[in-house]
């Protein structure tokens, strides 16, 4: 497992020293808030100084193997999707991420869980039908871009968002998960997740809906 993606999965230790990270590509010091690359190959998130990681911002830059991770978040405030949408999805908790991967061809889903992030097999003419029910959505970048959506009680939220923030997400439940429901500590870290991400987020444009 990569660093980069070994940060969101795993906690760092209570006894572990403060030194600085370094980029995963050229072993250069990063600091917080750096930029992550994706080997879009095997799905390895890793740490990226800047100037490695404008590197890969590039179109075409090696071959394609690596991606840049943008910073783009943005809120789908008319997002449509029913109940039966998502049974039909077969997502068997509350949120879930999608996202395009080109290696496979083809959109994925995932979920946080205590063990991590989980595969649900996703029915690929359902998910087709709510993309055709929300076309301002339909620029998701491949491999490095996610749509992140969180059922609540009065509807379903969903979040543009980069491919890290996902993992940030199951790095949060597989750290803090307890018992058998999660516990009360999870749910609220998860709450504040959301409202983080809807704080930073720009709002879809009705002329992209």
């Amino acid at each position: 497992m990569s660093t980069g993606l070994r940060r969101f999965r795993e906690p760092r230790p209570a006894d572990a020293p403060a030194a600085g990270e370094c980029c995963e590509m050229c072993a250069e010091p990063i600091e917080a808030g750096h930029g992550h690359v994706v080997n879009v190959e095997s799905r390895a998130l890793l740490c990226a100084c800047k100037s490695c990681y404008l590197l890969f911002t590039v179109p075409g830059a090696a071959q394609g193997r690596y991606l840049a991770v943008p910073d783009r978040y943005l809120y789908a405030p008319r997002f449509a999707l029913s109940s039966a949408d998502w049974d039909e999805l077969q997502i068997p908790v509350r949120m879930a991420f999608f996202f395009r991967n080109s290696a496979l061809g083809r959109t994925v889903a995932f979920y946080p869980s205590p063990g991590g992030a989980t595969e649900s097999e996703l029915p690929l003419p359902t998910w087709e039908r709510v993309m055709a029910a929300n076309p301002g959505l339909a620029g998701v970048a491949a491999d490095v871009e996610a749509l992140l959506v969180d059922r609540r009680a009065d509807g379903f939220v969903c979040h543009l968002v980069p491919i890290d923030a996902c993992y940030e997400l199951v790095g949060l439940v597989r750290t803090r998960w307890k018992g058998f429901d999660g516990g009360q500590e999870v749910w609220q870290a998860i709450d504040a997740f959301f409202e983080r991400l809807r704080a930073r987020s720009d709002e879809l444009r009705a002329d992209h809906d």
